[in-house]
């Protein structure tokens, strides 16, 4: 046989191995964004954080299912990571707040806190204020300790004109007003995370989001800029001083935290919740730190999507000092975080006394002094 005719077992070998590698090449050239998941091969030390250091509560959680077997599940489910409160602030109003209530405390009272929404149904009715008001002044005698306002308010709400409501709108002047004479907490969202409002290109570090998800963009041709709802907002406060503000997700400047350091020296009724923003404090150590130990009165825990399994990456971030710390959800941060090892007495005032302190009718003696 000649040996120009045919490959040696080696030859053919060499030729398929070369094949293999220039496949997984040419692979690896087509590999997208998306699916680059690379392992990291850092080695540091690492302490896990299972249950929170302190009993916590969570000041922004929704919870829609009110059978018995999920909220018996939900209870189970928080004492396994020191979860000792909840509040939904997906309580309705009317009947359905009347309801949620019974559910969600009438066998646990001291575990669930309830708050209220509003309707619009009536919004291009004359003083529709007034009657959110007084729909609200029920609410609260029915059981509900707060005010949750949604995302939609100052963005998408609009009249039958067509004009958008704005945030400092006049026509809730009524209702700012009630919940101050009541002394319940207004917790807001307003805005989207300023990326949201950028264009969506190489220079956007939320792409991933938005490419994932695009009806969450702002382009500017259907929504204001995220500086006009931020200069309404900071108006609504100016002009409502006794009625208390807990704005949701660090009030969209967790990447800026000495703007939101400016917002609470100028606004006393101003707070924030943690909600949804881990990815932006936790990739900055030591500002971070400084901030919360600064302002250790104004902050409070929250974590908005219920999963169990995702809290223990917040206590992680904010009890221990491990660098390079995984995130749970890539398209919020494509970086690590790192250990803001925060003092016990600032991790007490962010886990529950602060929330105690602004939300009437929790059992406060079931936390440590």
């Amino acid at each position: 046989m000649n040996i120009k005719n045919r490959l040696l077992p080696s030859s053919l070998a060499l030729l398929l191995l070369g094949a293999f590698v220039n496949s997984a090449f040419a692979q690896s050239q087509t590999l997208t964004f998306e699916e680059y998941e690379p392992k990291s091969t850092m080695v540091v030390p690492e302490h896990k954080t299972p249950r929170a250091k302190f009993p916590l509560i969570d000041i922004h959680s929704h919870h829609n299912d009110l059978s018995p077997g999920y909220v018996d599940k939900l209870i189970k489910e928080m004492d396994s990571i020191n979860l000792r409160v909840i509040v939904n602030l997906s309580g309705g109003t009317g009947e359905r707040l009347k309801q949620t209530v019974a559910a969600m405390k009438g066998r646990y009272p001291d575990r669930f806190v309830v708050f209220a929404n509003l309707s619009f149904d009536d919004l291009n009715e004359p003083d529709f204020g007034k009657r959110a008001a007084a729909r609200l002044e029920q609410d609260v005698k029915n059981g509900a300790q707060g005010l949750k306002v949604f995302k939609s308010f100052g963005m998408d709400m609009k009249y039958k004109s067509g004009e958008r409501v704005k945030v400092d709108d006049p026509n809730f002047d009524p209702i700012w007003e009630m919940c101050g004479r009541l002394k319940i907490p207004v917790l807001i969202h307003i805005a989207e995370p300023s990326a949201f409002f950028d264009p969506i290109d190489k220079y956007n570090e939320r792409w991933l989001e938005l490419k994932q998800f695009p009806r969450r963009a702002r382009p500017p041709e259907k929504y204001p800029t995220f500086e006009t709802l931020m200069t309404e907002r900071n108006h609504m406060l100016a002009k409502h001083p006794k009625t208390t503000f807990i704005l949701a997700h660090m009030a969209y400047h967790g990447n800026d935290l000495a703007r939101l350091g400016k917002l609470f020296d100028t606004y006393p009724n101003a707070y924030v919740d943690i909600a949804a923003v881990l990815a932006e404090f936790g990739r900055q150590p030591y500002f971070a730190r400084d901030f919360f130990i600064k302002y250790q009165d104004r902050i409070l825990f929250g974590k908005d999507i219920y999963e169990p399994s995702e809290y223990t990456y917040y206590f992680h971030v904010m009890e221990t000092r491990d660098d390079y710390i995984e995130y749970y959800r890539r398209r919020h941060a494509f970086w690590r975080l790192y250990g803001l090892y925060l003092p016990d007495e600032v991790l007490k005032k962010v886990y529950y006394q602060n929330a105690l302190k602004l939300v009437p009718g929790m059992n406060a003696g079931q936390f440590p002094k």
